[in-house]
């Protein structure tokens, strides 16, 4: 099995659905030492998710973080726009099966979040999970390779 990825930087992103969350998330993700870049939105006023998630996404896929983290309101809109950007493989996760399973099997390196679908902390066990499953390789790995090659 490879050895656990080294996170150090996480890029973070919201929606105005995202926005609490996110503010509950972003101080324990810098309590465990991480550099973290919040790229908004900064307050609850109403915006569009596809220029937060492209904003994470393409932090991640032009290696500026080593991981990305989206929220909005249930996660599974910013999945579909941060899988549109080279070399990201994005997950809507709500619970840590699917998270751990996301990062063992598939390799995400960003995760999606719902503001209403999770509380603060069920959501902050799930981004544990993200950032400290490590991708397990082995036959994952083609099936990784694959999906890269999708995008061709």
């Amino acid at each position: 099995m490879p050895a656990p990825f080294p996170v150090r930087s996480v890029v973070v992103g919201a929606d105005h659905g995202g926005y609490a969350l996110k503010e509950t998330l972003v101080p324990r993700l810098r309590d465990m030492d991480l550099a973290v870049q919040d790229v908004g939105t900064h307050s609850p006023e109403a915006v569009d998710y596809p220029d937060f998630a492209r904003m994470v996404a393409r932090q991640v896929s032009e290696g500026r973080a080593d991981r990305g983290i989206m929220i909005d309101s249930l996660g599974v809109a910013s999945a579909m726009v941060a899988n549109r950007i080279a070399a990201v493989r994005a997950a809507a996760c709500w619970n840590t099966e699917v998270a751990r399973s996301a990062r063992g099997h598939n390799d995400a390196n960003v995760i999606t979040l719902g503001g209403k679908a999770l509380d603060p902390e069920a959501a902050w066990e799930v981004v544990r999970t993200f950032l400290l499953e490590p991708f397990s390789g082995g036959r994952h790995e083609r099936r990784v390779r694959k999906i890269e090659a999708a995008g061709e």
